[in-house]
């Protein structure tokens, strides 16, 4: 959805390849959720996530995760970042 939007935030139909990196100095226009697990914070999936809720609100968030045993990878606890 990020590759077909607008800087005005809106979706146009379209279909092929995306070469968007988003991380927290390119966020996401359109999407305002994401579903995910944990990730291991050195890793792009964590810039990923970053980019939705930030670098130090996401360093705290994983602090906490870790605090309370929170499983990590693809069999590990899941997150909603809204």
């Amino acid at each position: 959805m990020e590759t077909c939007a607008t800087d005005d935030r809106l979706v146009l139909a379209g279909a092929g390849k995306s070469s968007i990196f988003l991380h927290p100095e390119r966020p996401p226009r359109v999407i305002d959720a994401l579903l995910t697990n944990f990730h291991l914070p050195e890793s792009t999936l964590f810039m990923l996530v970053c980019g939705f809720a930030g670098r130090e609100e996401m360093l705290s968030l994983y602090a906490e995760a870790v605090q309370h045993r929170y499983r990590f990878y693809s069999f590990g606890d899941a997150m909603l970042i809204v």
